[in-house]
């Protein structure tokens, strides 16, 4: 193998003055080239960039992939440029277990049927949850990996390499300053009183010698100034660049949430149809049991627009009358409970009354409720000691 050997004692000799000029530095032994407050304003906010976008990318994976041996062997896959294979999400192997299960214990019994529906709105949620993660994967965490990877990398070379070139510049400003003291000293005290003129022939040797040095170190300090500011220019360049980044990030951010909104809306809408199928066959299985519709009034979610459906979710059930259209509304304090078909009913969520005509619920508290016939399926008439009023179906758990 061919060695250059110049370009080799060269290099050391640089590394090794780069080595003095860092050590003395660190000690307070010799002086050093400051930026200005700009230039460290910009790599300061670079600085922060680059640690927050490793945090968020992190969080980000383990909220798409909870699990750490599995998040471990996608990044082995990706480093070695193979595939990552495909993987099931949780929902869709738990839908897996119902169906099997839904296959040994029977099919056709009541437990098995509603084991079936189970199911299949499970997979419907672990393929909505696919989609959600493949989404975010493209559009939020690969161009933040591709900052990291790509265009820090690229600015942590070129800080390395100003770096090296303030060493330069210093360790030039430090061997100048030493040569103009020892010319200056050459030049001042010359040996005069000594007899013999040798003495003297080489103090006016050393004052030349040195004043060459003095020469030397000025060039090579005007080469090293010019090579520090050209790559100060370049470096200030890239870390402005990080406006970019952030606009940049800013979009996929959106683009992100746009993604979340789309994969909780379709969560939803499948487990409201999954609570519409469980609810209507309630009444089948176990007859004689007083079962309230659970649809909520709020028109259905837009498969369409993800930011329409979740603008759209219901907050609350709409404020329905007692009495048909056209009739005049009941009085509640005329309306007694029907000798037979009250039941207890255990509240789910506060509620505040809209009007005189309702009854405000409390969270856990136990009702008496009971219909009446011609009302509206997703009310009830609750009775609270010697209050009445109208009570919504939805914030209900019927129990006896």
């Amino acid at each position: 193998m061919d060695f250059n050997m110049k370009k080799l004692a060269s290099d050391a000799g640089i590394f090794f003055t780069r080595a003095v000029q860092f050590t003395e530095e660190k000690f307070g032994q010799a002086e050093k080239t400051e930026l200005d407050a700009q230039f460290e304003n910009l790599l300061a906010r670079a600085d922060s960039t680059k640690n927050w976008t490793e945090k968020i990318l992190r969080q980000t994976e383990v909220l798409l992939q909870p699990n750490p041996s599995a998040r471990v062997e996608e990044f082995l896959y990706e480093k070695l440029d193979r595939k990552v294979p495909s993987r099931v999400t949780n929902g869709e192997l738990l839908a897996q277990y119902m169906a099997e299960a839904a296959s040994e214990l029977g099919p056709t019994t009541p437990y098995g049927k509603t084991l079936i529906k189970v199911a299949e709105a499970e997979k419907r949620l672990g393929a909505a949850e696919r989609d959600f993660i493949h989404t975010a994967s493209i559009n939020f965490l690969t161009p933040l990996r591709t900052f990291l990877e790509g265009d820090w990398k690229t600015i942590s070379k070129e800080r390395r390499l100003l770096h090296n070139r303030r060493l330069d510049l210093d360790a030039c400003k430090a061997r100048l300053k030493k040569a103009k003291a020892a010319e200056a000293k050459a030049t001042t005290v010359p040996d005069f009183q000594e007899t013999r003129p040798r003495n003297y022939i080489l103090s006016a040797s050393a004052s030349a010698l040195w004043n060459d040095e003095a020469d030397k170190a000025e060039q090579e300090l005007r080469v090293a100034q010019t090579e520090f500011d050209r790559q100060a220019e370049v470096t200030r360049l890239l870390l402005e660049g990080i406006s970019s980044t952030h606009v940049n990030h800013l979009r996929c951010l959106h683009e992100f949430v746009e993604s979340q909104t789309t994969y909780y809306a379709q969560c939803y809408r499948h487990m409201l149809d999954l609570q519409k199928q469980l609810g209507s066959s309630q009444g089948a299985i176990f007859p004689g049991t007083f079962v309230g519709t659970t649809e909520p009034a709020s028109p259905p979610l837009s498969s369409t627009s993800p930011t329409t459906a979740a603008a759209t979710m219901p907050v609350g059930p709409s404020v329905a009358g007692l009495a048909p259209p056209g009739e005049a509304a009941l009085r509640l304090e005329e309306v007694a409970p029907p000798a037979s078909g009250t039941r207890k009913a255990r509240v789910l969520y506060d509620y505040e009354a809209a009007d005189s005509s309702e009854l405000a619920l409390l969270a856990d508290e136990l009702i008496t409720v009971y219909s009446l016939p011609g009302m509206d399926p997703d009310w009830l008439i609750g009775e609270r000691g010697n209050k009445k009023g109208k009570v919504p179906v939805t914030y209900l758990e019927l129990l006896s």
